[in-house]
C-alpha cells in the first residue's frame, strides 16, 4: 500500500471583529473561509520571508566598512556642495 496524498491539516480560530472584517475582505473574491485562509497564510509567510531576506541584506550592508567609508565620503561631499543656511 502507497499513501502518497497530501495530509490536511484542520484549524479552528475564533475571530475578533478586525480578522473577521479582513477575512471578509478575502473572501470578497469568492473564495471560502479555508481558500481564504489559505491564501492570508502563503502571502504572510512570503512578506515575511521578503522582510527577513532584506533585514539580513541591511544588516550585511551595516558591516562593509569599506561602503560605509565611501558613503560618509559622499555625504561629505554633498555638505560641502550644499548652499549656506541663511
Amino acid at each position: 500500500m502507497c499513501y502518497n496524498r497530501e495530509m490536511s491539516k484542520s484549524l479552528h480560530v475564533r475571530l475578533d471583529e478586525s480578522s473577521a472584517a479582513a477575512l471578509d475582505v478575502i473572501r470578497s473574491d469568492g473564495s471560502s473561509d479555508s481558500e481564504a485562509v489559505r491564501t492570508a497564510l502563503r502571502e504572510t509567510a512570503a512578506r515575511r520571508r521578503v522582510r527577513s531576506s532584506i533585514v539580513a541584506e541591511v544588516q550585511q550592508l551595516a558591516a562593509d566598512e569599506v561602503d560605509r567609508a565611501e558613503i560618509r565620503a559622499i555625504r561629505e561631499q554633498m555638505a560641502e556642495l550644499a548652499p549656506d543656511e541663511v
